[in-house]
Order: C-alpha cells, then sequence, then structure tokens
C-alpha cells in the first residue's frame, strides 16, 4: 500500500473512535464523572505523544527554533478559531452539559460542527507528518489520538443528544469528522513529504501547539468539571499510559 494511502487510513481509523464514543455518548446514559475521568485520560495521553512522538521528533529534525515558531504558531492559530467559534455558540462543544440548543443561538449546530473539524485537523495531521522521517506511521500516535478520540466523541455527543439534537446530526457530524481525518493525515504526509526539513519540523511542531491548546481549551476545563480533585490523577495516568507505550516503541 502506497505511504500516502496509509496516512490517510491511519487518520481515519484513529478519527473513527469519535463514532464509537459517540455511540456511547448518546445512546448510554453515564454518569458525569465517568465521562469526565475519561475525558482526563485522553487529555494526559494525547500530552504525552505530542511531547515525545511530535516535539521531540521536531527538535531532533531541525532545532529548536524552527521547533518553538511552529509550536507557538500552532497554538495561536487554534485559540484565535477557537475563540472566533465560541463567539458562534460552540464554546462547550466538548461538554457532556451546557450547550446550547439551536433556539438559543441560531446557527450554533455549524459551529459546533466546525469546532469539530477544528479540534481533530491537528491531531489528524499529526499522524500524516509522523510518516515523514522513516515513511512508517507512529503507532504511539495513531494510539493516543485514538484513545482521546473516544471521550471527546462521548462527551461531546452525550451534550448535543441534552440540546436536543438529532440522532442523525450527531452521527452524521463525526462520520464527516473521522472523512475529514482520514484526508487530514492524508495532507499532512503528501503536502510536506518534499519540503526542507526546518519546513517539516515546523509543521510537527505547529500540530503539536495545535493539540496542546486545544486540550488546555477544551478537554481539560471538562475533564476538572467533573472530576475536580481526581483530575490530575487521571490525567497523569493517561500520560503515563502513552508515555509507556512511546518508550516501548522507541
Amino acid at each position: 500500500m502506497p505511504v500516502w494511502l496509509q496516512a490517510g487510513f491511519w487518520g481515519g481509523f484513529a478519527g473513527g473512535a469519535l463514532l464509537l464514543g459517540a455511540v456511547v455518548g448518546y445512546w448510554i446514559k453515564l454518569p458525569q464523572r465517568i465521562i469526565a475521568g475519561v475525558m482526563a485520560f485522553g487529555s494526559g495521553v494525547l500530552i504525552s505523544a505530542l511531547s515525545f512522538e511530535l516535539m521531540e521528533e521536531a527538535y531532533h529534525q531541525a532545532g529548536f527554533m524552527p521547533t518553538a515558531i511552529g509550536f507557538f504558531a500552532g497554538a495561536f492559530i487554534y485559540s484565535i478559531a477557537n475563540w472566533g467559534l465560541s463567539q458562534l455558540g460552540a464554546k462547550h462543544r466538548k461538554r457532556s452539559s451546557q450547550q446550547l440548543q439551536e433556539d438559543e443561538a441560531g446557527g450554533s449546530g455549524t459551529s459546533i460542527a466546525v469546532g469539530a473539524l477544528l479540534d481533530g485537523i491537528p491531531e489528524s495531521m499529526a499522524i500524516g507528518l509522523s510518516m515523514l522521517a522513516g515513511g512508517s506511521v507512529s503507532m504511539v500516535t495513531v494510539i493516543a489520538i485514538f484513545i482521546s478520540n473516544i471521550p471527546e466523541g462521548l462527551s461531546s455527543s452525550a451534550g448535543m443528544k441534552a440540546a436536543g439534537r438529532s440522532a442523525s446530526f450527531v452521527f452524521g457530524l463525526w462520520f464527516s469528522i473521522a472523512l475529514a481525518s482520514g484526508l487530514a493525515a492524508l495532507a499532512g504526509y503528501t503536502l510536506f513529504a518534499n519540503v526542507p526539513i526546518a519546513i517539516q519540523a515546523a509543521i510537527t511542531a505547529l500540530a503539536a501547539g495545535g493539540i496542546l491548546a486545544m486540550l488546555a481549551e477544551t478537554m481539560i476545563p471538562e475533564a476538572f468539571a467533573g472530576t475536580h480533585d481526581w483530575a490530575g490523577i487521571i490525567t497523569c495516568a493517561g500520560f503515563l499510559c502513552a508515555f509507556v507505550l512511546s518508550m516501548l516503541g522507541g
């Protein structure tokens, strides 16, 4: 299978976890603390993956400066885009409660859809970017994103149902995001395969910055809201899980 097609496959596979989480979140009534706990664990997994699979790789490729520039650029781009979407009703898109209904904020459904796409792009691109160095996917990155996508889909879908959104909207949204995840991973590999190594490193760090900003602004607040004193411990457990996988894979 061509490498570019592998990138698309693994991106779609990781994105498919959103659908898995959506099935649970929409059809099974789970306590808020469990949803928040799973979100905290997924946050820790992603923090570890972006640290040891993305930032470390970018630094080894091109040194500190391209890595730092890319990292802050990714965080800045995500935060500005997220702020704009929050003004349009998508602020609590990952929460299992507090989401606005369409009649409360016209266009909030569309904003939630765009926000979900925004959240998934850095993660999915990271999968394709991880294949640039050796031509094979970083399974740690794929596993980390897959694990973290389950609570994202779970919590957000529970919130969408509570806000009165239909099953066709919810599952149509996550199916589209899973498909877009595959395309974003494919783009991450094909668009940057032949660019200078410093740019590859900067783009890899850009994806890492976008992921960390997403965690700080969407996933971690949801986790803390439901678990409070336990959020730190659960997040650390997720971090350690992905760290072990990263060390074994290395």
